[in-house]
């Protein structure tokens, strides 16, 4: 396997961070690499729910994408199994810091030169994610 792993500190209680990830709404603000927006037609977050979604990229380019979530336990541990191309595990856990919480993100490709030629694009994605993410939790405080 080819597994890519970031991480970032948020100034915010892991309980905060976790209701971002897991509300459907706040999911599709946040998903996706900079200049990316979503659109669910199914999003059933428990273990075993399907995710079904279309990515739209800022060329207009339009990314289907299905998904299950296999872990969700709250607030410390998120996985979900992208099921279609290219396949691999996401987990994210957020553990306690005493400014908040670092998100700890792995991506796991399962086919292994798959993962390694999409490097120059994972990588600066899954930065891109989590500042969305951090960005969309503390609005959300600030709101």
């Amino acid at each position: 396997m080819t597994t890519y792993t970031t991480s970032r500190d948020i100034p915010a209680l892991p309980e905060q961070v976790f209701a971002a990830m897991c509300n459907p709404v706040r999911l599709a603000r946040w998903w996706g690499p900079d200049g990316f927006s979503n659109t669910f037609s199914e999003c059933d977050l428990r273990p075993g729910g399907r995710w079904v979604l279309v990515m739209h990229g800022p060329d207009g380019h339009q990314y289907p994408n299905e998904a299950v979530f296999e872990e969700i336990e709250a607030p410390c541990r998120f996985v979900v199994h992208h099921v279609s191309q290219p396949r691999y595990r996401l987990t994210v856990t957020l553990t306690v810091t005493p400014t908040g919480c670092v998100v700890a993100w792995q991506q796991a490709f399962e086919d292994e030169r798959i993962g390694a030629r999409l490097a120059p694009i994972v990588v600066p994605a899954n930065e891109q994610n989590l500042a969305r993410l951090a960005a969309e939790v503390l609005g959300g405080l600030t709101a």
